[in-house]
Formats: C-alpha cells, sequence, structure tokens
C-alpha cells in the first residue's frame, strides 16, 4: 500500500486500522541475511536517511502479531507441519548518548544476553530519543555506530536477536505520531523526568520533544506488540505510561470498531509487561551512593565506562566515594555506597551477596577497593577487546543492522545511504 494512500482517511480510526492490519509478519532469518548481503548494504557512515521506502512492507513487519499466523495460514493444507508456540517478545534500547557505562552494561545489557535465550528480542540503539538534548550530529552517528558495536561486544549475538538503529524504522515515528493524537497531555505532564528537567532547564529551554518522548517510547514498545521490557525502577512510570496508551487505543479503535472496518477485531496492541531483574538493575554513582551512575553527570569519575583503560578504572575505584563504618556489609539503608561497591563486585565476580558478606565483613575499604577495581579490569577485558574488533570491521557492523532493518524499511535503497 503506497504511503500516500495511508493518510488518505480524515478518520484516525481508520488510519490506525489501516497502518495495523495488514500482514503477519513472519521472521525468516536467512532471508533477511541474505537481503541484507545483495541489496547492495546500507552505509551507517551517512548522516541523514530518507523514509522513501515502502510502508506496508514495514507495517507488516512491525505492527501485526505473530499470533494470527495460524490463523491466516492455509488450513486446507494436511502436509502442513503443527504450529510451534511463538516465543514471547522482548524489546529495549539505550541512547547514544555519551559512551556506555558499567550501569548500562550490568544493569541492562548483561540481562540482555541471558533473554536472547528465552525469548525473540530486539536490541535498539534509540538514537531518536537522543536529540531531545543538545548534540553534535557527527558525533551522535558515531556514537550510534558505538553502542551497536557494544552490544555485540557485551554479548548480543546477531544470529539470535535483532540489533538495529531506532530511526532506520520511519514507523518508530510514524506511530509516535498517531499515539499522540490519540494520549491526553496530563498523562505526559505527570512524568517525572519532565517535571525534574523542565524545572532545572526553565521552560524556555525544555523541548516539546522532552515532554512528548514518552509517547515516542511507547511507539518504540507497541510497534513490535512487545510481551516483556526489560526496565529500570526509574523507567517504571514511562511502561505505565506505554500500558495505558496501549489500553486506550484497544478500548477506543479495536474490538467491533476495528471488525466493521474489515480488520480481525479483538485488540490492537498488546499490554507489555516489566521485567526488572533481580540484582543489577540500578547500579549506583561512584561518587554519589544514592544516585544512578549516569552518562549524563558531569563528573566522568562517577561511572566506569566501558572502555575505560585499566588504570583510569583503577583510579576511579580508588577514588569512589566511601564512608567511616568499620568493616563492609550489604543493605544497609545509612551505608549506599558500601551497598552498590559491593553489588558491582558481585555482579563482576558472580559471587554471591551472601558469601561475599563473610569475606569482606573485616576488611578496610582500601583493600577492597583494590579487589574490586581488579575485578571490573578482568570482567571489561574480553568486552573491550570484541568491541575493538567489531568497531574496526565497518562492513560487518553494517550489516549487522541492516539485517535487523531490511523487513523494516524495504530492500530498496536511496542511492546516497548505498555503499559503492
Amino acid at each position: 500500500m503506497p504511503a500516500s494512500l495511508l493518510f488518505r482517511s480524515p478518520l484516525a480510526l481508520r488510519t490506525l486500522h489501516t497502518y495495523l492490519s495488514k500482514h503477519p509478519y513472519r521472521r525468516h532469518s536467512k532471508i533477511l541475511r541474505h537481503s541484507a548481503v545483495n541489496s547492495g548494504g546500507c552505509s551507517l557512515h551517512s548522516s541523514a536517511r530518507t523514509p522513501t521506502h515502502n510502508l506496508s512492507c514495514r507495517a507488516t513487519h512491525c505492527a501485526a502479531e505473530i499470533a494470527t499466523d495460524s490463523a491466516l495460514s492455509p488450513a486446507s493444507s494436511k502436509t502442513q507441519a503443527p504450529a510451534t508456540a511463538r516465543r514471547k517478545r522482548v524489546l529495549s534500547g539505550v541512547q547514544p548518548t555519551g559512551t556506555l557505562h558499567l550501569g548500562n552494561y550490568l544493569g541492562a545489557i548483561r540481562n540482555w544476553v541471558n533473554l536472547q535465550e528465552l525469548y525473540e528480542t530486539y536490541f535498539c540503539v534509540v538514537d531518536l530519543h537522543a536529540i531531545t538534548l543538545p548534540h553534535e550530529p557527527k558525533a551522535l552517528l558515531e556514537a550510534t555506530r558505538q553502542s551497536a558495536a557494544t552490544y555485540i561486544a557485551c554479548g548480543i549475538d546477531p544470529e539470535r536477536a535483532n540489533i538495529f538503529v531506532q530511526s532506520h524504522v520511519s514507523a518508530h515515528a510514524e506511530l509516535a505520531w498517531l499515539l499522540s493524537c490519540g494520549t491526553p497531555i496530563g498523562w505526559l505532564r505527570k512524568m517525572v523526568q519532565f517535571k525534574e528537567k523542565s524545572q532545572t532547564r526553565g521552560a524556555e529551554e525544555v523541548s516539546t520533544g522532552l515532554l512528548t518522548y514518552p509517547v515516542l517510547m511507547a511507539a518504540d514498545i507497541l510497534l513490535y506488540q512487545t510481551d516483556v521490557v526489560p526496565v529500570g525502577n526509574d523507567q517504571m512510570q514511562h511502561l505505565e505510561l506505554a500500558r495505558d496508551i496501549a489500553e486506550r487505543m484497544n478500548s477506543k479503535y479495536g474490538g467491533n470498531k476495528w471488525k466493521k472496518l474489515g480488520g480481525r477485531g479483538g485488540r490492537i496492541f498488546k499490554v507489555p509487561d516489566a521485567f526488572i531483574a533481580p540484582v543489577g538493575a540500578r547500579v549506583m554513582s561512584l561518587t554519589d551512593g544514592s544516585s544512578k551512575m549516569s552518562k549524563s553527570a558531569e563528573l566522568d569519575a562517577s561511572r566506569i565506562n566501558l572502555l575505560d583503560d585499566p588504570k583510569l578504572i583503577q583510579q576511579k575505584v580508588k577514588r569512589a566515594k566511601t564512608d567511616t563504618f568499620e568493616g563492609l556489609e550489604f543493605s544497609n539503608p545509612d551505608r549506599p555506597e558500601a551497598t552498590n561497591l559491593l553489588g558491582i563486585y558481585s555482579l563482576c565476580t558472580g559471587v554471591s551477596m551472601d558469601v561475599i558478606a563473610e569475606e569482606v565483613k573485616d576488611m578496610r575499604w582500601g583493600q577492597f577497593k583494590s579487589t574490586l577495581a581488579d575485578a571490573v579490569v578482568a570482567h571489561l577485558e574480553p568486552i573491550q577487546q570484541r568491541y575493538h574488533e567489531v568497531i574496526a570491521d565497518s562492513t560487518y557492523l553494517d550489516q549487522v543492522i541492516l539485517t535487523a532493518s531490511v523487513l523494516h524499511i524495504g530492500p530498496k535503497r536511496d542511492a546516497r545511504h548505498t555503499k559503492a
């Protein structure tokens, strides 16, 4: 269906249904890889992309539920193999702003590695979210490539998971607009992060994108009929908003209303659930145990970046904030720095907290910090080695991202974005 026909109807209802109700998405990874290799390849060094591709191909892949596959398959085929239960679908992503740090890895990306064994996984570099704040386009482009390379270096396997760049799939922004038209602005004004940032910077300095980006986040999730979303506690409010938007759209446009327009009826979007890792869901700052480790923090000493060299890691750990209590212990609310540093040690070594608590109870901070720094350096060494291998092979990295994006955006490529 041409893109011009998608928006011909004056009714938002018909627009949404037309967009979401075409054909079921069936993933054929071998065909995807073959298409990626033989379509000319898309250079991620280009600083812009144009949404000139066939919209129905994107909508087909992104918006239909795999659960409808068996119902829409030829029923007369007696030799057809029995349908297998599909894996639940997971989607998550990290902004390519700054350098990915230990908190991003231990709190999110490492959990993704385990999830790819159990779920159908989509891991996105969410570059559209990054432009809500001032940025340098060339630096953002390079950071986007580095983030994708880091995903692979941390253990995300392109053969088992989809690694892609958000802006390469224009359906994210398209669906965000449709959802925005049905989302009450009062819901967005309640978002804690928007309140905090608008108070800090002032109304004249805060962009509209900062207010509406939770709707784009909802579109990221709902576009793929996601079952489970890995989130930290600080992102729970945004996931709840995505759930509310899904339920609102299902109520307003689903069921019989959809059926009367020729759709299959029922719900339009799945209502996603949260996945919160029991350990490592929130790694805290090295300079303040009550604040989350963050890429946007002014002090680089507050975080351990995944690509920091061993000497720098040693320095940061040595200077990390501690307290004046005797001994070391977990879970004392008066000792957030102790809980944080011991938690990092547990995550980097794989040793349980109970064992560590017994091991370090009589240690002084100087002795423990040396042990912790060695553990962090050893844990990051293979990640750094793999990262440098991936980032050095631009052809491989481009192919990985293209493979996951080819069904979203169609096989046709603008010549300006094609490698020679």
